[in-house]
């Protein structure tokens, strides 16, 4: 990495989109998070929108007010306020990206703002990469700052053995300049939101 490490290690959460039986997506995530594991300027983890469980949005109150009644609210509340920068792990529905993954960033607003996104996308010939640009479309609404560089995966399954995703050098290429896009960017923005700016 080239960026100066920062006082403390950032938090980057990494974001399963796919809730579905016979997924891939999370043998995905679990590469990428290990990934940014070796990473000195994080502290890395998953969030798995299968496991969250969050029905669809049910809060009385538009998310900016941040009066929230739902104990699920809460608590992802406090997981996405807790973190520095986002990786999304998503499939490609229909030329867009899984109901659940819009779902979870319309439960809440101010959480996301002045933090950066990154996707990693997956899929047959298409690799998913239409979801990615839906997806920095609406992250870009949530005042995230959506990174260039992506990590695209054309033909996934080919890759998943005994429910593992095994990389290409191509694939850990980019997830290095994910990774490194992620580090200058979230430290400027983590300044950003303490006000130094």
């Amino acid at each position: 990495m080239t960026a100066e490490p920062s006082v403390a290690p950032m938090t980057l959460t990494t974001v399963v989109a796919s809730t579905r039986p016979g997924r891939v997506g999370r043998s995905v995530a679990d590469w990428f998070t290990a990934r940014a594991a070796e990473c000195e300027h994080f502290d890395s983890h998953t969030v798995d929108l299968r496991e969250l469980d969050l029905p669809f949005f049910d809060e009385p109150h538009p998310p900016a007010l941040r009066q929230y009644t739902r104990d699920h609210t809460r608590r992802w509340s406090g997981i996405v306020e807790a973190s520095d920068a986002f990786v999304f792990v998503t499939p490609e529905y229909n030329g867009g990206f899984p109901a659940p993954l819009k779902n979870a960033w319309d439960y809440l607003v101010v959480e996301w703002q002045h933090k950066p996104a990154a996707f990693v996308s997956y899929g047959g010939v298409s690799a998913g990469t239409r979801a990615v640009q839906m997806g920095k479309q609406v992250v870009a609404n949530l005042r995230m700052l959506p990174i260039g560089p992506t990590v695209s995966i054309p033909f996934v399954g080919e890759l998943v053995e005994d429910g593992v995703f095994r990389p290409g050098k191509i694939h850990e290429a980019a997830a290095e300049q994910v990774l490194d896009e992620l580090v200058r960017t979230a430290q400027v923005m983590r300044r950003l939101r303490a006000g130094a700016y």
